[in-house]
């Protein structure tokens, strides 16, 4: 019996759907790995059970996105009110007077809107005076000395 590739149909019928098995089982198995490497949860069994919980997930991140903004806005807002600028003028008010050298000085303590206060210190061989003035918007509604203006004056442009 000599049998022929050709002119047995069934045969190559048989061959043909034995070839296309094997691809689509190589195609199935491909596809199992893929879709494991889809399912985020290591608990998912599932596609419904990995989308609830990268779902669960995107929740949690907003939420945390949201209190974190709330968070920020509220410390730029205190920092905006804290101190961000100093400077020191050291000077000597009597000018060869016998005074106390260069121990006086204007210190400007000043936040981003240039509200603050200039502390002022005259210091003499008999005493010692602090002056304490408020500052609002780089002014101030007392009179400021050369010194106490040269001060906030510095310290407005350390905040630039």
């Amino acid at each position: 019996m000599n049998i022929s590739l050709i002119s047995n149909p069934l045969l190559v019928v048989l061959i043909v759907l034995a070839i296309i098995t094997i691809i689509l089982l190589i195609m199935v198995i491909s596809m199992h790995f893929k879709m494991k490497k889809f399912l985020i949860n290591v608990d998912a069994k599932n596609i419904a059970d990995s989308i609830t919980s990268v779902a669960t997930d995107l929740r949690e991140l907003t939420k945390f996105r949201k209190d974190m903004e709330e968070y920020l806005t509220n410390v730029e807002n205190r920092l905006k009110k804290s101190v961000q600028s100093i400077h020191t003028i050291r000077f000597n008010p009597f000018h060869g007077a016998g005074g106390g050298g260069n121990q006086s000085f204007a210190t400007a303590f000043l936040n981003e809107s240039g509200n603050g206060v200039v502390i002022s210190s005259l210091y003499s061989r008999e005493q010692t005076s602090v002056y304490s003035k408020p500052i609002i918007k780089f002014g101030s509604e007392h009179e400021l000395s050369t010194e106490e203006r040269e001060a906030v004056e510095k310290a407005k442009v350390g905040l630039k």
